[in-house]
């Protein structure tokens, strides 16, 4: 359900990118996503390969929650019941976009399920294999602390608090800090770029998430998968088989205080629902009996009917064009509200999509009127990684590498002996830049207006006043030890 006329996500350049520059960490995020940008860079980088993983990640999630249901004796009817709801639902946004997100969703669902594994089978070995699962979980997004903080909470208020006491919890807690210690060490040896992360991102799009609004939004993802949500909530209580899981019960309301506390994004919180989805759908098969066939077949449809409406306005489905001449529904749904507190006329990730292949070509373009003496004295700077990211991509082999000052490319600069032209794109450069060259061009600019970068220039600076290479490099150093690179 994505649109032609889409392109790839401004956070998809980035992550593919990081593949060109292997790290125990990055600035973004820990290390895992660049582990499958590598896999998808090796398999040629192209667009099916993009889409592949993360649609894969969401198909294993459904998937582990077969399993989930299996595991809890539950037959086709809650196995079926449970998958309607995961994938007619919001959470197939997430699983078409090359983000940490998708595979955090499927690893949550995992640790869920190796602890239902122990609890029913008293194997070591599923302890073990929690302790692998949370360092994957780890090293793909750091949110999964909330999940661990949440169950290490509902493990000591219930009656599964033995675990926190059994020799196989602290092997799987060993293996675990072992297999994360390589990006420990990173963000040691890099002034834990982790916490000046959330920093900026609190103050840029945190601070605008209202604690209502983010608990608001979570029965918007779920649409009629809240009812068996809610059967799983009963099922912790009064349901005798099901008392045992309580634990997952508790997690999942200490998760959603803490992210409300933090005003954390609305997403945040998927990875909690697919294994109460499983609950949820075990527990009403059981009791309802020989009816079970017939509302679980309308909560399907009813599920299958609401997304098949609403799909195409919560997927990249209809044109730029369409959206912004066809605003009231999206506005009505709150899908032209961005991050920063603004509204615009597309979603915030349906602009982040369009413009990049005109960027690329234009700056290009412009490259390829240097002389080909000067070329390698040539730096292409942007104003922000997704300029840069879009660049790499359409361009690789074509034009030397884009960076930028913000996030991850800021420490990939390369040092040139000499800079003798910089072909800046992004705002028009403040006069401290304009002063140190004698020839200032623009040479383009991005003219798709649905664009979120709508205007960005592509400006050419040549024939330096003075040697601007020590005067670069200085800033960049400067911006480093700030950490000023968001």
């Amino acid at each position: 359900m994505v649109n032609p006329e889409y392109e790839l996500h401004r956070d998809e350049f980035l992550y593919l990118d990081q593949a060109f520059h292997p790290a125990a960490g990055y600035i973004s995020v820990p290390p895992f996503t660049s582990w499958i940008a590598a896999i998808i860079q090796l398999l040629g980088g192209g667009l099916f390969w993009v889409r592949f993983f993360p649609a894969l990640f969401g198909t294993l999630t459904v998937v582990m929650v077969w399993f989930l249901v299996e595991e809890l004796k539950g037959g086709l009817p809650a196995k079926m019941l449970a998958s309607v709801l995961l994938i007619f639902s919001p959470f197939s946004r997430l699983n078409i976009l090359f983000h940490p997100n998708a595979f955090d969703i499927l690893v949550w669902t995992i640790i869920f399920y190796t602890l239902v594994k122990f609890i029913t089978s008293q194997n070591n070995k599923w302890l073990l294999m929690s302790g692998v699962i949370c360092a994957l979980a780890i090293n793909n997004k750091y949110t999964v602390f909330f999940l661990i903080a949440g169950l290490l909470i509902g493990l000591l208020l219930s009656s599964q608090r033995k675990i926190l006491t059994h020799r196989y919890f602290y092997y799987a807690a060993g293996i675990c800090l072992l297999l994360i210690l390589p990006n420990i060490i990173w963000q040691a040896n890099n002034n834990l770029p982790a916490f000046h992360h959330m920093k900026a991102l609190n103050e840029s799009q945190l601070s605008h998430i209202s604690h209502a609004e983010f608990l608001i939004t979570q029965p918007r993802f779920l649409m009629f998968g809240v009812f068996p949500v809610l059967a799983a909530f009963w099922s912790f209580i009064f349901y005798k088989p099901f008392r045992q899981f309580r634990f997952i019960g508790i997690t999942f309301l200490v998760v959603l205080t803490l992210f409300t506390l933090c005003r954390a994004k609305s997403y945040y919180a998927l990875g909690l629902y697919p294994v109460l989805l499983a609950f949820g759908s075990v527990y009403p098969e059981r009791m309802i009996g020989k009816g079970r066939v017939v509302v679980f077949s309308l909560l399907g449809g009813l599920s299958m009917g609401a997304f098949l409406f609403l799909g195409p306005y919560i997927m990249p489905y209809h044109s730029p064009k369409y959206i912004a001449e066809n605003q009231e529904f999206y506005n009505k749904m709150g899908l032209l509200d961005w991050e920063d507190g603004s509204q615009r006329q597309l979603p915030q990730d349906f602009a982040n999509m369009t413009g990049w292949k005109e960027l690329a070509a234009k700056t290009r373009e412009a490259y390829n009127q240097i002389p080909d003496k000067e070329k390698q004295s040539t730096l292409l700077f942007c104003d922000n990684y997704g300029l840069a990211g879009a660049i790499n991509y359409y361009n690789r082999d074509k034009v030397p590498e884009a960076y930028s000052l913000s996030t991850d490319y800021i420490f990939w600069i390369p040092h040139y002996p000499v800079i003798l032209n910089i072909i800046w794109i992004g705002p028009e450069p403040d006069s401290t830049t304009l002063n140190l060259f004698r020839s200032v061009h623009l040479k383009g600019k991005i003219e798709n207006k649905y664009a979120d970068e709508y205007g960005t220039r592509i400006y050419l600076l040549s024939q330096p006043k003075t040697d601007v290479t020590p005067v670069f490099y200085k800033m960049i150093e400067e911006k480093k030890k700030a950490m000023d690179i968001f």
